[in-house]
């Protein structure tokens, strides 16, 4: 049964190591990898690279730095699982098109679309979804405009993939915590 999966966690916490492992053990080599980085500069060039040699050679990727939701449903052969690496970027990326002082209210409806095309993706697919992003809200307060809409945006759209992810883990120092079992346990206490 196709699941919706979101794998949380901050910078090099293990959020991709835990998504390509749990996506191995699900599926084997029936994985589409849907990666969303640009490389701008030569080190996320680098990091880009680092993270093709990570992943399995037997899996499919697909770059869709945007417009992630159409890209699956075009890409999408049969494969068990998508992964999508990562919406941190994704909405960065979004962000970004519009410039570098976007008006607030657009930047958070081209969020808003490409989670929910995001989404319709995965209703409309029969594949388990997996989908990485950082947590960047347990930090301090950007000091510039950008990042302040930035962290905001991000903190919305993985608020509306956790309200419909069938599973949802947060990584601390490459240990995936079980948000639903938590919050069941949380429930039955009370």
């Amino acid at each position: 049964m196709a699941e919706l999966i979101l794998i949380l966690g901050g910078a090099r916490s293990g959020k991709t190591t835990f998504a390509q492992r749990l996506a191995q053990e699900l599926a084997g080599d029936s994985v589409l990898f849907v990666a969303t980085a640009e490389g701008r500069d030569e080190e996320m060039e680098r990091r880009i690279a680092a993270h093709r040699r990570s992943r399995p050679a037997t899996w499919r990727t697909v770059e869709a730095p945007q417009r992630v939701g159409e890209a699956i449903a075009a890409q999408r052969r049969g494969e068990r699982i998508v992964l999508v690496d990562c919406l941190t970027l994704l909405v960065s990326n979004t962000i970004l098109a519009l410039g570098e002082e976007p008006d607030t209210s657009a930047a958070e409806a081209a969020v808003r679309a490409e989670t929910d095309a995001l989404l319709q993706a995965y209703r409309r697919g029969d594949a388990t979804v997996i989908i990485v992003s950082n947590e960047v809200g347990l930090g301090l307060v950007p000091p510039y405009p950008l990042g302040r809409v930035y962290r905001d945006l991000l903190g919305m759209a993985n608020q509306a993939l956790a309200a419909q992810a069938d599973r949802v883990y947060m990584l601390f120092a490459g240990i995936p915590v079980d948000l639903r079992a938590l919050q069941r346990a949380v429930a039955t206490t009370n």
